[in-house]
């Protein structure tokens, strides 16, 4: 029956592909009525080999490759960035870290539970990666090779954890639960809590213990803390960055991942519905369609206020985030202070 389920799903992505080249996979997937990751474990034991789901020691090993691509995205915005791996840090349960100039992430490893390897398929569309999936078959991270690859490295990495067992189908797996909220809010302890902050990873722990979503934190907070802006921002940004030379922090992440850019942003490129950085070394495509808000965020830190630029889809999930470069201990730049004020 396994085998079956997957050759039907290979032959629908095939069919799919051919009538529909332009459809990337996680949307036809949709479409099939079926997850990414259900398609490409449809083609374990061909084009793709099921790896060992030891996901802290293959990021460790990522170092050993050399310069790839590290591609993570949501539902509304994708960000490439190419480098070497660092500094890996897997030791903590809770957050892994890629930690250099160019491969900067923040993996939440628990939710990394499928992992493959993908070799170039014409047919099939498939590009060489190794790609990571949620239990529920949403990528949350996939590596591409790139000219500066080490491939004999590559290979051996794929080599060392390919899985005894070439399954073809994932399993279902019940949907992450979702957070329930407060239905009242002491407004006045949260303010005084948020004056208190002394670093912005205080944040999210502030907001957990209310059981505030962050827009509703937002909204708390605007006029003191917060301030709602134009959806046009984030495209503003990019270019008011990429005109001045600003360098600026850029995050964009998953339940799974965050991927960080720091430095300048170049190439900005505009097609209809989507505001694009194409640079050597940094792509990002953002669905401008989907922000359904965007704020001028301040939080106080040891170092002064950190002020941000932060955007929402509808449901309130985070798209893109927005700092000016800068490293504990540093205030942050006057000018990404003034751009923001601006915005």
């Amino acid at each position: 029956m396994t085998t079956m389920i997957a050759s039907s799903l290979k032959d629908k992505w095939i069919s799919f592909k051919a009538e529909n080249p332009k459809v990337r996979i996680r949307d036809a997937a949709q479409q099939i009525g079926t997850s990414e990751g259900a398609l490409v474990a449809a083609f374990a034991g061909t084009c793709v080999t099921r790896l060992q789901p030891d996901f802290r020691a293959i990021t460790k090993r990522m170092q050993e490759v050399g310069k790839v691509m590290v591609l993570t995205r949501n539902e509304s915005c994708v960000i490439e960035r190419k480098g070497i791996f660092e500094k890996v840090d897997v030791d903590n349960p809770h957050v892994g870290l890629v930690l250099g100039a160019d491969i900067d992430l923040r993996m939440f490893l628990n939710k990394w539970v499928h992992g493959f390897a993908v070799n170039d398929d014409e047919t099939a569309g498939f590009k060489t990666s190794i790609q990571v999936f949620d239990g529920q078959g949403v990528a949350v991270i996939k590596f591409y090779p790139t000219d500066a690859t080490n491939h004999a490295a590559w290979q051996q990495l794929v080599n060392d954890f390919t899985a005894a067992e070439q399954d073809t189908t994932i399993p279902e797996a019940a949907p992450p639960k979702k957070m329930t909220y407060a239905e009242t809010v002491d407004t006045a302890a949260f303010l005084e809590e948020w004056s208190g902050l002394k670093d912005t990873h205080d944040f999210f722990p502030l907001i957990m213990k209310h059981r505030v979503s962050r827009t509703q934190a937002l909204e708390i907070a605007e006029g003191r803390f917060a301030r709602k802006t134009s959806n046009e921002a984030a495209k503003q940004l990019l270019e008011q960055a990429s005109a001045s030379g600003l360098e600026i922090m850029i995050f964009v992440g998953n339940h799974g991942n965050i991927e960080i850019h720091t430095g300048p942003v170049n190439k900005i490129l505009e097609i209809p519905g989507w505001i694009n950085v194409m640079d050597p070394d940094l792509n990002i495509h953002l669905k401008m369609g989907d922000i359904a808000q965007s704020w001028i965020v301040e939080k106080p830190s040891v170092d002064g206020v950190v002020t941000s630029l932060e955007v929402f889809d509808a449901a309130g999930d985070m798209i893109i985030q927005f700092f000016g470069k800068r490293k504990p201990g540093q205030p942050e730049l006057q000018n990404w202070r003034e751009l923001a004020a601006k915005l």
